[in-house]
């Protein structure tokens, strides 16, 4: 498919099939993460890959224990993106800035996985709201470390929605804002 396509195709998914991803599939989806661009070329991130059926299910109850994203249990496949300390100058360029470039990266890593999953044939969601210290017990992840998002992964049960966005008039400015 082309990229107008896909990009049109990829959606927030939050009904899965209970059909195992191949691991063809979530290594194509990790390998497109791991190409992604970061400043400096920090790579400031791990992704933790769940896909053992009990602990992914451990994980899936804890992210909904707050009452949000239910629907995480039914994904055959959790991918957990914790945050690595940036190299000396993403730090530097971060306090000058004022921007946090390793978050920013891991947004352009995970969408990577998105879009190559959506290319798959796969479903995805990015998951931001959950228990982070039950998640990093549960999956061995140091204390000092920082888990900034899950991304659901599996056979979606729905079909591509019409997508609802704001008029290109309220968000596309040129030359002025």
């Amino acid at each position: 498919m082309n990229f107008s396509e896909l990009i049109k195709q990829r959606q927030s998914n939050r009904s899965y099939q209970s059909k195992p991803v191949e691991q063809e599939k979530i290594e194509q989806c990790l390998e497109a993460a791991r190409l992604a661009p970061s400043a400096n070329n920090a790579q400031s991130w791990t992704f933790v890959v769940v896909d053992e059926p009990e602990l992914k299910n451990r994980v899936g109850e804890s992210v909904a224990r707050l009452g949000m994203n239910q629907f995480v249990n039914q994904a055959p496949v959790l991918i957990a993106v914790v945050v690595e300390k940036p190299i000396f100058l993403t730090r530097l360029g971060s306090m000058v800035q004022n921007k946090d470039y390793p978050l920013i990266d891991i947004g352009i890593a995970v969408e990577h996985i998105c879009l190559q999953a959506a290319d798959l044939g796969l479903g995805s969601c990015i998951v931001g709201w959950f228990n982070e210290n039950d998640i990093k017990k549960l999956l061995n992840i140091p204390r000092d470390k920082r888990l900034a998002l899950i991304v659901a992964l599996g056979y979606p049960k729905d079909v591509p929605r019409e997508k609802r966005r704001k008029l290109r008039e309220e968000v596309i400015h040129f030359n002025r804002y």
